[in-house]
């Protein structure tokens, strides 16, 4: 009998034919999307003050425009790892309501982070509760998926 479409079918430990259901993410993709928006605010920034300030490359040693390039460059560094692991871990069947969880405490932190850094390159509430919440995600998923590997 053929498989429905989008089924993988498989043999397993005890050497039975399992049938596994389409692998589609339902909710991380929203949270990619989400952050993506944000990632496009935090890059027009970039060009809008080069051209306010007349800076074809580097930071010209402009404290704005280095604080605009630090807020882009952290999100740039911590956002795409964080959202393979939240799809890691959505379809290693952990709950949609566990994903979506990760996925605002997500958008959140670096929301926090970017007002945070964006206001004062010092220290900042928003900057260390965004670092915080942010490393929590990375380190949640990222554990998660080293139990559910540990136990199968």
């Amino acid at each position: 009998m053929p498989l429905p479409p989008g089924n993988v079918q498989i043999v397993d430990r005890a050497h039975r034919k399992v049938t596994l259901p389409p692998m589609t993410p339902a909710v991380t993709p929203l949270y990619a999307a989400l952050l993506g928006l944000i990632y496009l605010v935090l890059s027009l920034r970039i060009p809008r003050l080069r051209i306010k300030h007349k800076i074809g490359i580097g930071d010209g040693d402009n404290h704005d425009l280095r604080k605009a390039i630090r807020v882009h460059a952290n999100f740039a560094e911590y956002v795409p790892l964080i959202l393979i692991l939240l799809l890691l871990v959505e379809l290693g069947g952990y709950s949609p309501w566990f994903v979506h969880f990760m996925g605002i405490v997500l958008l959140a932190a670096r929301g926090l982070h970017a007002y945070g850094l964006g206001q004062t390159s010092g220290p900042s509430r928003g900057r260390f509760m965004g670092t915080i919440l942010t490393f929590f995600v990375l380190a949640a998923c990222s554990l998660l998926l080293l139990l559910k590997f540990a136990l199968s």
